[in-house]
């Protein structure tokens, strides 16, 4: 949902620039993000707004109209930054109390970043800016080597948008009209006071084409998650142990199957096929052939799980719940734990074995068998 502004407040967001940097054969704002041009996306995150005025290259005007005309007033650009945000703000002047002035190249602006802006004008201040505080070491250097060191109490990253009182930043650029890094050095020239408010590290400008594949990485567009879920009964038969999530347990009594009939494996396994929809054990492994007679269940697992990973999925997840009044699972979860996440390949803490009863309901709980559901989640980044 887009951060409702106040009445009186304007966006003016800046897209006049070329972005040679970033690659791509065309500018950087006019390209796509996850299947969605970079300027629509900037442009939706103001959409709270009710007066958002959009500058842009003269060369790109008929684009911009075919595309925004009617709710964004679009506006030619100049030759710098600051000449761009002059001719946008002469748009605005009697038809807006305050402006939050943003880089058309920040598509990933969030609503509690523009949110903070707006509630620390309406708190007073004549302007207002996110920013972050900067953590890393400081270096100064020459021809590749480092020549010394700087401090960095007290240092900010620099993002937008940057709020301002219209009345205020106006004449700020009236003064000083040579161009400056941002708005903000601008309002300090003509002696305004700025707030910082909270910045996002999501918040980032696209300036190289490393950008993009971040921007992507945020917004998670090349990720595939899938989730899913099996199911596994066996009846208990003749015998002295069962075996559970690969854990050997004595018990009075068997689990009957055409393999070892480990129910907690088996309904992983179909989790994970079903993950990437394709079929189920026996799919893979029929029970009409003979050679899986009495198989150890690790072979199934083990099976599936190179699947995933051979088409690009990690594990985020297990989860296998054993449903049964005996044996006890809870002396043995932790092996069975360990076990599965040997067969799988994966890393511990990604691997769930839990137990309950049905309260003595059903077949479960007239211990005529045990019963198990397991999820798994895969992920593609």
């Amino acid at each position: 949902m887009s951060f409702r502004a106040p009445q009186g407040f304007a966006a003016l967001i800046t897209a006049a620039g070329r972005g040679t940097r970033a690659g791509g054969g065309q500018p950087k704002q006019w390209r796509d993000l996850g299947g969605i041009p970079v300027l629509d996306r900037t442009l939706a995150a103001f959409a709270g707004f009710e007066r958002i005025v959009l500058v842009v290259h003269p060369d790109d005007m008929a684009e911009a109209l075919a595309r925004y005309a009617g709710p964004v007033t679009i506006v030619s650009g100049a030759q710098t930054r600051a000449a761009s945000v002059r001719a946008g703000l002469s748009a605005l002047e009697g038809q807006a109390s305050h402006v939050l002035i943003h880089d058309g190249a920040r598509p990933l602006v969030s609503q509690a970043v523009i949110g903070g802006v707006v509630k620390a004008l309406q708190a007073g201040a004549q302007a207002a800016a996110p920013a972050l505080p900067v953590s890393d070491a400081l270096w100064r250097g020459t021809e590749g080597k480092v020549t010394g060191t700087a401090p960095r109490d007290g240092l900010f990253r620099a993002q937008t948008p940057q709020g301002f009182a219209l009345a205020a930043i106006t004449e700020a650029h009236r003064l000083y009209p040579a161009d400056a890094a941002d708005d903000v050095e601008l309002a300090r020239l003509a002696g305004i006071e700025v707030a910082i408010t909270a910045g996002s590290e999501d918040n980032l400008k696209i300036t190289f084409p490393a950008d993009f594949a971040r921007a992507e990485r945020i917004l998670g567009a090349d990720m595939d998650i899938r989730l899913g879920n099996g199911y596994d009964v066996h009846a208990f038969g003749a015998g002295d142990h069962v075996w559970l999530c690969g854990i050997r347990i004595p018990h009075e009594v068997g689990l009957i199957g055409h393999s070892d009939a480990d129910v907690g494996m088996h309904a992983l396994t179909d989790a994970i096929y079903g993950a990437l929809a394709d079929g189920d054990i026996g799919r893979h492994f029929p029970p009409s052939d003979p050679q899986w007679k009495g198989a150890d269940s690790a072979i199934f697992l083990s099976h599936a799980a190179d699947l995933a990973r051979s088409r690009g999925f990690r594990f985020g997840n297990a989860d296998v719940t054993l449903i049964c009044e005996a044996p006890k699972i809870g002396p043995h979860a932790l092996a069975m734990q360990e076990r599965l996440i040997a067969i799988m390949g994966i890393e511990a803490g990604r691997v769930s074995v839990k137990a309950t009863t049905s309260e003595r309901l059903g077949f479960t709980g007239r211990r005529e068998g045990i019963a198990a559901i397991a999820t798994v989640t895969l992920i593609k980044d």
